[in-house]
């Protein structure tokens, strides 16, 4: 098993992992939306109405739907499905008038969820200066022969690798970095739980890890529910099947970029 692998589990199982990670991923929920204000009355208006393809269509220019049905995806992308779609229009209404102005409201203005806030964490820290180096733009970033982090977006940081680093996925990065004269690219992944988006995360990232001809080191910056011992496929996959890929998790990055 890779070192670096071998060691995020045993930071995992024998530390206090999560209280140390939160300074990572410090997940804490946003306050509520904020619903436009001429927006929430027209709803108003058409919900008092009872015109159920006013309140629909106003319904649909929020960023939050009230209730949850697998039909709302298909009217937010085609609007002109509602003239055309009456009794899915007045079936998804008939929830919505039941659960009445407050609750809807309520549900309108919940807070995003944790996991969909988890992206920019990552970069967050990096910009803390947690491995000791406050990342730089791309010009500073090559004009030092000192080692250093890319500042740069996924898509930067993509376009960075292809055309220095000869990466041809097309994929975006969350880590560019040059450390004693040799670059490391890697993604950033917190695994919030075991399933189908969370699998296919790890397995996104993996893709990336096994990459071939880039001119650099590629690591799998991966913490979460990976590291819990046990029969469970993300476990089992990172210490059998890629046991010998660059995987660790972000608390032992500094110490893998220093060594190299």
């Amino acid at each position: 098993m890779d070192h670096w692998l071998k060691l995020s589990i045993q930071y995992a199982n024998q530390r206090n992992y999560l209280d140390d990670l939160f300074t990572v991923y410090p997940t804490i929920p946003e306050g509520i939306r904020e619903i436009d204000k001429k927006l929430w009355s027209n709803i108003k208006r058409a919900f008092d109405k009872k015109n159920n393809n006013e309140l629909f269509e106003n319904l649909l220019k929020l960023d939050l739907f009230p209730i949850k049905d697998s039909y709302v995806a298909y009217f937010k992308r085609d609007i002109t499905a509602i003239d055309r779609n009456p009794q899915t229009v007045n079936r998804l209404c008939g929830r919505i008038y039941e659960m009445g102005l407050d609750k809807m409201f309520l549900k309108c203005s919940e807070p995003k969820e944790t996991n969909r806030q988890i992206g920019p964490l990552f970069r967050r820290w990096l910009d803390s200066k947690a491995l000791g180096i406050q990342p730089l733009k791309k010009k500073k970033f090559l004009e030092t022969k000192d080692s250093a982090i890319l500042d740069a977006g996924d898509a930067e940081l993509m376009q960075f690798a292809n055309e220095y680093l000869n990466y041809k996925r097309n994929k975006g990065l969350d880590f560019i970095g040059r450390f004693n004269g040799k670059y490391v690219i890697g993604e950033a992944k917190f695994l919030t739980d075991f399933g189908g988006h969370q699998n296919a995360q790890f397995a996104d990232a993996i893709s990336t890890v096994k990459a071939r001809g880039v001119k650099a080191e590629i690591i799998a910056i991966l913490d979460g529910v990976l590291y819990i011992k046990g029969k469970n496929k993300l476990y089992t996959d990172a210490t059998i099947k890629y046991k010998k890929y660059n995987i660790m998790s972000a608390l032992v990055l500094r110490e893998f970029l220093y060594q190299l």
